[in-house]
């Protein structure tokens, strides 16, 4: 349990450990861990799941690789379909409702030797960053279970930080990557559009805001994972076509000195934070110069309100475009939690001429922060505005004294990267005095993914921060 997802890949490999030796170490991990945090749900049968294992082995001895992760315990995140898997999406609306067909993500994780163990647990339908729902429960904090995990790859953050997966799959829409990464310490990546095919989907074309991508305990577990998951996919006709997926495995390695770093904070006062939290994250910049960064302070031109609305308009209209017919069925309607129900009742009332508006609006910022990259190879600013908050809570309501108006606003800071189509990355950036991690987000020009993980190896390595385990480690 103590090898990180390369060194595991580079054992199963020389058979230095046999693929069954593996999976029952990560089947006792999750037995201990799971009952305390709840991360992993839909566990699949046991001996169905050895015997896998043991015909990876046999694929070995034979000299037959299915590809990095071949003999890897993976638990694929309860939103996108797994075939011959329950997906609920977190909703009673499709609690035991069995997919038949793998989306893309999984199809490739499956295909290079990966073993779906379960399901990792995700809110209702991916809607905010606290991972609870009716049909499985809330998912607890890797560093304290009395605090949220984050969310919607709560379940996946979990897992990881507690070794009960040796790397995870996420989907980022609003932090949904990052959020769960910064709450328990791990790297979460939320990369490109296009970089990872997300599909199946009723709308290969608009979706543009839901990407897959990994979350790990290093930057070269990410790389591992992501070289699987990358790379063109004809059903996903947006989906990059000259992607070189291993690069992210094998060309992490970088000269970081004179590399220009801006600092966007908290937007100039716009963004909130818990008392202590800024000073967390001023204090981790200093890594960046250790590595021959520069560091400065960056501001975007941008009416932020004008930014946040655009955000509300589009992120309601694809919701509201996809699920709909559930507000419309009465029996359906009343299974829905109240954040699903006002998503879908503003996506409804949305015009013609205010969705256009949003589009231009969303346009306009992303020309105003890449003008930004003239000056600047990477920003930095906050992955999350709350240090893990009381897992009984729906949501944070007020940070700082500021109420927050929506049951997301307290996510804020996740937005201007998913509106501008950029690579994030949220790496570990240090603790409160009570020990309860903080993540910032590193941020590339368009389609820099690469760029961004090599980044984040560097300040890694000087930080440190990724070593510090869960209490519940030992």
């Amino acid at each position: 349990m103590s090898l990180d997802a390369v060194a595991l890949s580079q054992a199963i490999h020389a058979r230095a450990v046999s693929c069954v030796e593996v999976m029952n170490a990560y089947l006792a991990q999750i037995d201990r861990m799971n009952q305390v945090v709840n991360a992993i749900v839909a566990m699949q049968d046991r001996d169905m799941l050895v015997k896998l294992a043991s015909e990876r082995d046999t694929q070995l001895s034979k000299g037959e690789s299915l590809g990095p992760l071949h003999g890897f315990p993976q638990a694929p995140k309860d939103i996108l379909p797994v075939a011959g898997m329950i997906t609920t999406k977190g909703s009673p609306i499709y609690a035991g409702e069995v997919s038949q067909n793998d989306a893309i993500v999984y199809e490739r994780m499956r295909r290079s030797g990966a073993l779906f163990v379960g399901r990792t647990n995700s809110p209702e339908f991916g809607l905010g960053g606290h991972t609870y729902n009716p049909v499985y429960g809330t998912t607890r904090n890797a560093f304290d279970q009395s605090r949220s995990a984050g969310g919607s790859s709560g379940g996946a953050a979990v897992s990881v930080a507690l070794r009960m997966l040796p790397c995870a799959d996420g989907s980022d829409m609003m932090g949904s990557l990052r959020t769960p990464a910064a709450f328990n310490n791990v790297f979460g990546f939320r990369t490109t559009p296009g970089c990872v095919p997300y599909a199946p989907s009723d709308d290969v074309f608009f979706q543009q805001f839901s990407v897959a991508g990994p979350i790990a305990r290093t930057v070269p577990d990410l790389g591992l994972l992501l070289s699987v998951q990358a790379g063109f996919d004809a059903r996903a006709p947006l989906s990059r076509k000259s992607d070189k997926p291993a690069e992210f495995a094998n060309a992490l390695e970088r000269d970081t000195r004179g590399l220009r770093i801006g600092w966007l904070g908290d937007m100039n006062g716009r963004l909130p934070t818990d008392a202590g939290l800024m000073d967390i994250y001023e204090a981790a910049l200093r890594h960046f110069e250790t590595i021959g960064c520069v560091v400065e302070a960056a501001h975007v031109e941008f009416d932020l309100d004008r930014l946040w609305h655009a955000w509300l308009d589009l992120r309601s209209l694809t919701f509201a475009g996809t699920n709909a017919p559930l507000y419309r069925d009465d029996a359906k309607r009343n299974l829905l939690k109240p954040e699903a129900v006002w998503e879908i009742e503003r996506g409804l009332k949305l015009s013609g001429e205010d969705i256009s508006r949003a589009v231009r609006d969303r346009s306009a910022w992303y020309q105003a922060i890449n003008t930004l990259f003239a000056r600047f190879d990477y920003l930095v600013m906050p992955s999350a505005q709350v240090f893990p908050f009381d897992a009984n809570l729906d949501w944070p309501h007020a940070i700082d004294g500021r109420e927050m108006d929506t049951y997301h606003r307290w996510m804020e800071t996740v937005v201007p990267a998913t509106m501008a189509s950029l690579p994030a990355l949220s790496v570990p950036a240090g603790f409160s005095a009570t020990g309860l991690p903080a993540g910032l987000q590193i941020i590339g020009p368009a389609q820099e993914d690469l760029g961004v993980l090599q980044l984040g190896l560097a300040y890694d390595r000087a930080s440190g921060f990724s070593k510090v385990h869960s209490p519940l480690l030992g």
